[in-house]
């Protein structure tokens, strides 16, 4: 299958200048209002979960602290101790002075295909059930964000649904950056992020949450499995075609590319980890 060029779609080199806009957006569902339960906890989760997404990238400051606890509805107790947590992780860093705060780590720590397996015992994450979750809320999500742009009015709606600074475009954009990907745990992470990206496209929140969640699990999974060359061209090219049905708005097309993109990565994770 051809390569789609989001340059045809007019994205251009729009990578750059949407990145910011859409990590903040992408943020602001995960740095939501914690759930009732124990907060020390379910802050880290939220912090590691923008980490291992992408959507505070390898360097990049997170918010401020009175911001990033007020956003989760925790003490700034509580979010020191998370971030403390974190950082003899290994994950952030702290720096002082005028352009100080708190970073992400240049370099993640890596997680041993046991430590992977052991975790998700732990947490309870079962593989088919989640695979099950992840099949209905990722086709879905595809499936109506081509609805999203089918049903642009036409033609300035959808010419504006295509442009730049909005949701497809960050798509394009996400999409060209996981394909330019230069190392594995780069690949990870563009690739969660351009899955997150396609949540996005729908406008709806709540299902941009639940992606990022059933996101966390999968990534769980994928640590204990190797990267296949293969596979990661193979996904390339999947990716390719979930693009292009969303941005031509063929909701059917998008479902169909998405279902089979995610069964492959099943089989591998059955495979490997049955």
């Amino acid at each position: 299958m051809p390569r789609y060029s989001a340059s045809a779609a007019s994205a251009g080199s729009a990578g750059s200048a949407v990145d910011a806009s859409s990590a903040a957006r992408a943020q602001d569902v995960v740095f939501r209002p914690l759930r009732a339960g124990n907060a020390f906890e379910e802050t880290v989760e939220r912090l590691l979960t923008s980490i291992k997404l992408g959507l505070a990238e390898p360097g990049s400051r997170l918010p401020p602290e009175r911001e990033l606890a007020e956003r989760l509805g925790v003490s700034r107790v509580t979010l020191r101790e998370a971030i403390r947590a974190l950082q003899r992780s290994g994950y952030v860093e702290s720096r002082r002075g005028r352009y100080g705060g708190t970073f992400v780590s240049q370099v993640l720590p890596k997680l041993s295909k046991a430590a992977a397996r052991r975790l998700n015992r732990q947490t309870g994450h079962d593989l088919d059930d989640t695979l099950v979750l992840r099949h209905v809320l990722e086709v879905g999500a595809a499936e109506q964000a081509a609805t999203h742009i089918r049903t642009s009015a036409l033609p300035e709606g959808r010419a504006a649904a295509l442009g730049e600074g909005n949701q497809t475009a960050v798509l394009l954009a996400c999409y060209e950056d996981c394909a330019r990907a230069e190392d594995v745990p780069e690949y990870r992470r563009l690739d969660s992020r351009f899955h997150l990206a396609v949540a996005e496209v729908t406008g709806s929140p709540s299902l941009t949450a639940a992606v990022a969640e059933v996101r966390m699990q999968i990534n769980g999974f994928l640590d204990a499995i190797p990267v296949l060359e293969r596979n990661v061209t193979h996904s390339e090219d999947q990716h390719a075609a979930i693009v292009a049905a969303i941005v031509a708005g063929d909701p059917a097309a998008a479902r169909h590319a998405m279902a089979e993109h995610l069964s492959a990565t099943a089989a591998l994770l059955r495979g490997f980890l049955a």
